[in-house]
């Protein structure tokens, strides 16, 4: 049995724990210890990404906030094409969601209201009798989510990080102040810190590590593509409903990508989409775009996590043993990837954490007791 000593063991290589692995690895030795044969399998490699700044809790817009300067100027050599690419997003308001626009309106940021007339000269597909009213968030954009993700394995690896592949934790232990972590395989990794980062799999591990559950909730969401032909929606923004009960963007430039955007409750497993999510997005993108569906080109599905509360769990354990929380990304892993990856590798080496520190009581794992 080969025994391997870090410094820090990150448990799960999607986005949370590669971007986390990265910032910890240039004064750390890290191990990024992954289940998977490829890293970021699960959540991250099914994301249809987008930096929305009026998206999700408190906690996770000033994180998505912090992390626009690293889309727009990450470091040299971080990947070899753009990471960012602008996408407007359109909240659509039905006459049932106008009062909802204009809270939006009010306490959102960078946001306008369009005319439908406006909106359909950028989406002629826009049924005029749908909505009411409109609004736009004109400074958003499309990521690339594996140029991104592999950024920061290639961060990893240029401080001598090591990405164990297909090393699913079996047992986790802490003897004499190391933790021990058994994988498949006979491999055992040990260091004083270890950082769950598992994603829908968060409380698993920490259960196996002695751990109370927080009560992660995975939830399937499913995506479709289509063609939308005679339309050529390469240049159209993210069109959504102000209640966020579907969405639609350019997928492959000629393509539309659609979602019901469901939340269904499941365990934490290799989640496959269900016809009647593929029909229901179908339908409900129908009712807002004079768009024909011959054929579904392809359909799939991810789990998007979240803690009780909906907010982030970003720090170390109440037991104060070296345990870490980075769990409950939900829906926006991708967009505040940069700037959490920092707030972790800040909080674990004792620095002061800037501007994210105000946020902190809001993501700490102890507010679950």
């Amino acid at each position: 049995m080969n025994t391997n000593s870090f410094d820090i063991i990150v448990i799960g290589a999607g986005i949370a724990g590669a971007s986390a692995a990265a910032f910890l690895a240039s004064d750390h030795k890290v191990a990024l210890v992954e289940a998977e044969e490829v890293a970021g399998y699960h959540s991250t490699g099914r994301s249809a990404a987008i930096w929305i700044l009026n998206y999700g809790p408190q906690d996770v817009q000033a994180l998505t906030g912090l992390s626009r300067s690293f889309f727009e100027h990450p470091p040299n050599g971080f990947t070899e094409t753009a990471i960012m690419s602008r996408r407007p997003v359109v909240f659509l308001a039905p006459q049932s969601e106008e009062a909802h626009l204009d809270r939006l309106l009010a306490e959102g940021s960078g946001l306008r209201e369009i005319t439908i007339a406006a909106l359909r000269e950028m989406v002629p597909a826009l049924k005029p009798s749908y909505a009411r009213r409109a609004a736009i968030e004109e400074d958003a954009f499309d990521m690339d989510v594996a140029a991104l993700h592999q950024g920061f394995l290639r961060q990893l690896r240029a401080h001598d990080g090591v990405l164990a592949l297909r090393s699913r934790a079996g047992e986790i232990a802490r003897l004499s102040g190391i933790w021990r972590v058994a994988v498949t395989g006979g491999g055992v990794f040990q260091a004083p810190i270890i950082i769950n980062a598992a994603g829908a799999w968060g409380d698993e591990v920490a259960q196996i590590a002695g751990k109370r559950r927080i009560g992660l909730q995975p939830k399937r969401r499913t995506g479709v593509v289509i063609d939308p032909a005679p339309y050529i929606p390469t240049d159209w923004p993210l069109l959504n409903d102000v209640d966020h009960t579907w969405y639609c963007r350019p997928e492959a430039r000629t393509k539309l990508m659609v979602s019901p955007a469901d939340e269904t409750d499941m365990e934490p497993q290799d989640i496959q989409p269900d016809e009647l999510d593929i029909a229901i997005a179908i339908d409900r993108m129908q009712q807002a775009l004079d768009i024909e569906v011959r054929r579904v080109e392809h359909s799939w599905a991810g789990l998007r996590s979240f803690t009780p509360d909906r907010s982030l769990c970003i720090g170390f354990d109440a037991d104060n043993d070296g345990f870490f929380w980075c769990i409950g990304q939900g829906g926006y892993g991708i967009q505040t990837a940069p700037a959490a990856g920092r707030l972790v590798a800040d909080l674990v080496s004792g620095r002061e954490p800037g501007e994210a520190g105000k946020i902190l009581a809001l993501v700490t794992p102890r507010r679950f007791g």
